[in-house]
């Protein structure tokens, strides 16, 4: 192997890790600033943050167009449910791995007024977040965000989306109980839960 030879595969495989990295980054640094001490939820072990009932801020208001077009405003349509809001994008290998549990564990609670709501952004059109759909038999609704407007309009000190994909759950109330920022198995999305489906 020549020298010359040996300094373009060094090149590609730095070019290669410096890609990797990149999407990695993107993936999980949201961009949304927010969040931190001295604001009342207390993280666990497991990366989930929660919120005592009482001590919740309101969520913000969430409304739009879906990634098919059809109009939403959550806080009416689901009014008086507990709604799992999950922030992700075709592009996120991580989003990807968390989706079959989410479309799993939306099923199954169901006809306990629990509603599933996406939030897809980064995406610069709804073609691939309605492929990523499609292969992952996604039937609950995401608005479509591709700037991250809805994302900022969770107040900083609050339980908000920093990181992709983050899962924030919204009691029956209107507030905000919990929040996860990396990918979740269906084992932690259901302990996630737990707790505000026991709430009265």
């Amino acid at each position: 192997m020549s020298v010359r030879t040996s300094r373009s595969r060094a090149a590609l495989l730095s070019a290669g890790v410096s890609a990797l990295a990149l999407v990695l980054s993107a993936c999980s640094g949201g961009g949304i600033q927010g969040g931190g001490g001295g604001t009342g939820f207390v993280a666990g072990s497991d990366g989930i943050a929660t919120v005592k009932k009482g001590e919740r801020d309101t969520a913000p208001k969430l409304s739009g167009k879906t990634i098919h077009g059809d109009e939403l405003d959550v806080a009416s349509a689901y009014q008086g449910k507990i709604v799992v809001l999950n922030v992700w994008g075709s592009w996120c290998p991580p989003c990807r791995a968390e989706a079959a549990n989410f479309v799993k564990v939306s099923k199954d609670l169901a006809g306990q007024d629990v509603q599933f709501v996406g939030i897809n952004t980064r995406d610069t059109s709804t073609r691939p977040a309605q492929a990523f759909e499609e292969e992952f038999k996604v039937t609950y609704p995401s608005l479509y965000d591709p700037t991250g407007k809805l994302l900022l309009r969770f107040e900083k000190g609050t339980l908000n989306p920093q990181l992709i994909p983050s899962t924030i759950v919204v009691d029956r109330e209107g507030k905000l109980a919990a929040r996860a920022q990396k990918p979740l198995t269906e084992e932690l999305l259901r302990k996630m839960l737990k707790p505000i489906l026991a709430e009265k």
